[in-house]
């Protein structure tokens, strides 16, 4: 996306802002309400959580670099190849900007079908790719960004599992609500026939069923509605959240664990240089590994009003080089993302393993 493509989409999300019908914002408020209802109960659960997570961070502006739409959602598609391949639990898709610029909420519903900035885009293609093949068409309405998603492998995390398989959990979206009597809810969680659970939910939530072991539908007691992170506790990689921060210092400050990010490691070319197996990482619950833009986190930092006076060495707790002696002048994002998740596999895999250790 050049220049001239970028001051025209941040005149669209300006227009998208003030303008709009009334009936678009009860739409949007309503969506908001309904998402609240189901994240809350997972968002505790996930916060209660002492599952080493690792979270990755990445300037929305790497869409910038792309010469189209349909490049820009090929690297987007690479970014969601990598965090799941890598077991990713969070990405964190962050802006340039001030707390005077906030347009977080504009950002997360526009379903204008408008272009969007860099972030916006970033979220919604790496939203999708998590999503089940079976609830994209519900959950996600026609929109110019995802002009191109078909061409993008799939994830086969899973969690997206085909029609005739069976798992202890699945991910459905709520439909219409049964009599008042039986205080339930349909759920279309991909198999031949919905499901019921146990509780009366508004219709278009995402949410996480409890299958059981009875493979009958018709019968039986209903099911469960569980936090989205309990498929994690038990063992399963389950996709990855999503969330938008407005600069690298809120990266950190709006973290949505417990006791925040507790080890922070910043990727670049000016970084230590220490071989993965000689690398000991300390026995984190949150780990939080960040990646540059064109310009590397030198420059997300620099013009972060948060962090006036700091460099990178002052925020993060590594500053690390992982593909030293680069043939290449430079190394593009989501090149960096392979290389460097790849480089902390074995570090990550040790303190994994005195986890479930301490746990047994």
């Amino acid at each position: 996306m050049g220049k001239k493509e970028k001051r025209e989409t941040e005149r669209n999300e300006v227009s998208a802002a003030n303008g709009g019908s009334e009936s678009q914002e009860k739409h949007r408020k309503k969506k908001r309400k309904n998402r609240e209802k189901v994240e809350e109960p997972q968002n505790e659960a996930v916060l209660a959580t002492d599952i080493p997570t690792v979270t990755i961070a990445v300037p929305g502006s790497i869409i910038h670099n792309a010469q189209s739409l349909e490049l820009a959602t090929r690297l987007a598609g690479q970014l969601a190849r990598a965090a799941t391949i890598f077991r990713v639990d969070e990405i964190v898709v962050f802006d340039n900007k001030s707390a005077s610029e906030d347009t977080s909420t504009e950002i997360m519903e526009n379903d204008s079908g408008e272009d969007e900035s860099g972030a916006a885009f970033l979220i919604r293609i790496l939203k999708y790719l998590e999503t089940p093949q079976y609830l994209r068409k519900s959950l996600f309405p026609k929109h110019n960004s995802l002009r191109f998603v078909g061409l993008l492998p799939p994830l086969d995390a899973p969690h997206h599992l085909r029609k005739h398989e069976w798992a202890s959990y699945r991910e459905g979206i709520t439909q219409e609500k049964l009599d008042r009597g039986s205080g339930g809810t349909l759920v279309d969680v991909g198999l031949t026939r919905n499901v019921m659970i146990d509780e009366a939910l508004e219709p278009g939530i995402r949410v996480t069923v409890e299958m059981g072991t009875n493979r009958n539908l018709d019968a039986g007691p209903p099911r469960k509605v569980v936090p989205s992170s309990r498929p994690r506790e038990e063992g399963m990689y389950w996709g990855y959240k999503v969330r938008y921060a407005l600069n690298i210092s809120s990266v950190f400050k709006n973290c949505p664990y417990q006791g925040g990010y507790d080890h922070r490691i910043g990727t670049s070319e000016h970084g230590s240089v220490i071989n993965s197996s000689d690398l000991t990482l300390p026995s984190f619950r949150h780990l939080l590994i960040a990646f540059g833009g064109l310009a590397g986190l030198e420059e997300c930092v620099e013009e972060d009003e948060n962090l006036k006076g700091k460099n990178v060495r002052d925020i993060f707790d590594s500053y690390l080089n992982t593909c030293p002696h680069q043939g290449s002048r430079t190394i593009r994002t989501e090149e960096a993302m392979f290389i460097s998740l790849q480089y902390f596999q074995e570090p990550i895999g040790r303190v994994s393993r005195k986890y479930e250790h301490s746990n047994r």
